[in-house]
């Protein structure tokens, strides 16, 4: 796995959002399998249902930007903790977090293929948690 693998959990959170149509297909497995933990419930996610979520956050948000503090990779699977920040279309001059993430991946043939993500709203910021 190494680097590389790291490198692919990391570029699909930073790149989510980038207005790529083809962001999707270059980092999950077409059997992705995501369960995610969030403050409206749990969710679990297949690859239209990711799609979707991601159009309608592009919808409604002037940009939005992973800050990601952390990634380690243990055996076959990979964690990052990162913050979403966004710029409202109400206020696109004023960037906020929007949440706090923590995921952990497995992949397979090189694309994210099993995950588990727990998201917080971006309520408070720690600036160097890991300090």
């Amino acid at each position: 796995m190494g680097v590389k693998s790291k490198e692919i959990v990391e570029n699909f959170y930073t790149s989510l959002f980038n207005g790529d149509k083809g962001v999707l297909d270059n980092y999950l497995h077409p059997n992705v399998n995501l369960t995610w933990y969030g403050t409206t419930g749990l969710k679990k996610l297949d690859f239209e249902e990711i799609l979707v979520i991601r159009n309608d956050m592009a919808k409604n948000f002037e940009s939005l930007k992973a800050e990601v503090e952390k990634v380690v990779e243990e055996a076959n699977q990979i964690a990052i903790q990162f913050t979403y920040y966004v710029k409202t279309i109400e206020n696109p001059d004023e960037e906020m977090p929007l949440a706090h993430f923590m995921a952990i991946w497995e992949l397979k043939d090189n694309k994210l293929f099993k995950g588990v993500q727990i998201s917080q709203l971006g309520e408070e910021i720690d600036e160097s948690p890991w300090s």
